[in-house]
């Protein structure tokens, strides 16, 4: 990460990891602290169940923009609704693009171009950060992706590059073409990857890493390892109660991966404990204190 550009002075956070790892818990930390900050902060998820919105205590987002606090919003995007706003963009009459985004030819290309949709989710950040659409108004300027799980995750890192080899003519290829410079700008764009220390999630978290070295050429700027158990207290018997038992084994999987992570991982790592709070805006406020802590050691 380069030193004149901490994490959160970029302006797209990439929020990646395995299924389940808490990804959206993640970005929702993220969102909070870069808000309380003062920078006027999106939140953007693309899973059509739309579960962002229970964490940050607000309305379904039904694809539009929420206002969570003064500086933090919320939204729950639709890629075909950034596609047909490109092609409103260079057609400019709601006849034409009516009969353009209806057609069948329309269709099949949207979905059987490799790339689009993703670079669709990208493109609805760019478009916000430079001021442009009508959700401009608000003014954002740092975008949190809730992005899919790890392999579709790295397919939407590098969707613009994928879709600028593709398609050289028209409007998709001048937003490739942004959106790759873009992408391919670490002062500007970081990926956060959350795992759990279980074997499978710490095995795709090194993958995704050495994915992204392949194809962007850079590492991820953050790891977090959330829900990390709290070592057994003195005085348990283990022997004697079952749950103590399944306790002690979760603790023991947990040190041996984040050994594994201590051997093979390089760069900046934020641990996140395991609390016994439910799913809401009070399970970030009880992470807020140890993420934000986490943030100041990793950046030291």
């Amino acid at each position: 990460m380069p030193p004149d550009t901490p994490l959160t002075r970029r302006s797209l956070l990439v929020v990646t990891g395995k299924g389940g790892v808490g990804k959206t818990l993640v970005a929702a930390l993220l969102g909070r602290h870069l808000a309380s900050s003062g920078r006027r902060t999106l939140l953007l998820e693309v899973d059509p169940r739309a579960n962002l919105h229970e964490l940050a205590g607000t309305a379904p987002s039904a694809g539009d923009l929420v206002r969570v606090s003064p500086t933090l919003f919320l939204q729950n995007l639709q890629p075909a609704f950034v596609m047909e706003q490109v092609v409103r963009d260079h057609l400019r009459v709601d006849a034409l693009v009516r009969r353009v985004t209806k057609s069948a030819i329309y269709r099949h290309f949207i979905d059987a171009a490799p790339g689009l949709k993703e670079m669709a989710i990208l493109g609805h950040a760019w478009r916000l950060l430079h001021g442009m659409g009508p959700e401009s108004a608000h003014g954002i300027e740092v975008v949190v992706l809730d992005a899919p799980a790890t392999g579709h995750g790295l397919a939407l890192l590098t969707a613009p590059f994928v879709v600028a080899e593709v398609i050289d003519q028209g409007p998709f290829a001048e937003m490739a073409g942004q959106l790759a410079t873009f992408m391919g700008d670490d002062r500007q764009v970081a990926v956060v990857t959350v795992t759990l220390a279980e074997e499978m999630p710490v095995q795709e978290a090194l993958e995704l890493r050495d994915g992204l070295v392949e194809r962007l050429h850079r590492p991820p700027a953050l790891l977090v390892i959330n829900g990390l158990y709290p070592e057994l207290p003195r005085g348990r018997n283990r022997r004697q109660d079952p749950t103590t038992e399944l306790w002690a084994r979760r603790w023991a999987m947990n040190e041996r991966e984040l050994r594994r992570l201590d051997a093979r991982w390089e760069g900046p790592r934020l641990r996140l404990p395991l609390v016994p709070v439910h799913r809401g805006p009070e399970l970030v406020d009880a992470l807020l204190p140890a993420f934000e802590q986490g943030l100041d050691d990793a950046s030291a």
